[in-house]
């Protein structure tokens, strides 16, 4: 690889999060309908075609408010362990606990809290599938940016990642990695829970990382994350990035094009796959905002084929204004 400088700002924070589901409309009635995020995108697993690949997040999906979902029919039982993100947190604003608490209630979803962590309230609880959702009341709030159709008021919204919890039966080589050489920031620890840092103001996130020899190797399946993935500002500071994690000592792959973003992957030591993902050109290149994820897209190599496609996957239905298409 030729030499290339990476810019100042680094990792930028988390870009977005892609997790394992089982059934499509259930995973779209419960992040839209009770969460109250956008489906800013309709596509395939460019990997698995015959797969859906639902991008939800802010009314445009920028990065940092993007959680992906690949629901793969009967999926192959899974198991919780070691070397996986075992939770996700969004950020919602402060005072918000009991719209939610009331919510989450209404709509027959069990939680747990509120309780504090580093002294953040925090509400935890599960969706369909399983995956550890986590809502840190902080302060702040995406107003700007909310999805003026969501059931959930600008106010109370979950308006980016707050972090990530990492399940790893040893940390040293793990935490290497991040203050070493991906530019992490020890931040604090609590009994068997170490946080790390990355990033600043609003696209500061947390890695929380909690350690226990004696945890089973995780087996992913439904309500499993898939990876997580770092921002990068452009192309040339993904170049970088390629070398950087390369002259670390890990495979990372080639650049791939995700239509929406480009990306490299690589297993961090714990076994967890990382991602960096471009913040450009976003999922405004093949639909106006006002109409974000209304109809399945496809990417120029797989138009060919759209007909065995929507004839494979399964109709789902989205909430209005949307149109329920596949």
């Amino acid at each position: 690889m030729s030499n290339v400088v990476l810019s100042d700002e680094g990792i930028l924070g988390i870009h977005h999060i892609t997790i394992l589901a089982s059934d499509p409309q259930r995973n779209l009635d419960f992040y839209v309908k009770a969460l109250g995020l956008r489906l800013v995108k309709r596509t395939v697993n460019f990997d698995v075609p015959d797969v859906y690949h639902l991008y939800y997040g802010d009314d445009i999906g920028r990065p940092g408010t993007i959680l992906t979902f690949s629901p793969f029919p009967d999926p192959a039982r899974g198991k919780r362990g070691a070397g996986e993100v075992a939770a996700v947190a969004f950020s919602v604003p402060r005072g918000g606990t009991d719209f939610w608490v009331e919510r989450l209630s209404r709509h027959g979803i069990h939680f747990e809290g509120p309780s504090r962590r580093f002294e953040e309230e925090m509400i935890t609880f599960r969706d369909p599938d399983g995956l550890q959702i986590e809502f840190v009341f902080v302060d702040g709030d995406g107003r700007a940016a909310a999805w003026n159709e969501s059931p959930v008021p600008p106010e109370f919204a979950a308006w980016r990642f707050h972090g990530a919890t990492l399940w790893l039966d040893r940390i040293e080589r793990t935490a290497a990695l991040l203050t070493g050489t991906m530019g992490f920031r020890l931040s604090g620890e609590r009994e068997d829970r170490v946080r790390y840092v990355i990033g600043k103001n609003d696209d500061r996130a947390a890695v929380d990382i909690l350690v226990n020899a004696n945890l089973p190797y995780a087996r992913t399946s439904a309500g499993s994350v898939h990876h997580i993935a770092w921002r990068t500002p452009d192309d040339l500071s993904q170049l970088a990035w390629q070398q950087k994690i390369a002259e670390a000592g890990l495979n990372v792959t080639e650049i791939i094009d995700r239509r929406y973003f480009r990306s490299i992957y690589y297993r961090e030591p714990g076994g967890i796959l990382f991602e960096i993902a471009t913040d450009p050109p976003g999922f405004t290149r093949d639909e106006p905002k006002e109409s974000l994820g209304s109809k399945l897209m496809l990417p120029p190599w797989l138009e060919s084929d759209r007909g065995r496609i929507e004839q494979v996957l399964p109709p789902i239905s989205v909430p209005s204004p949307m149109v329920s298409l596949k």
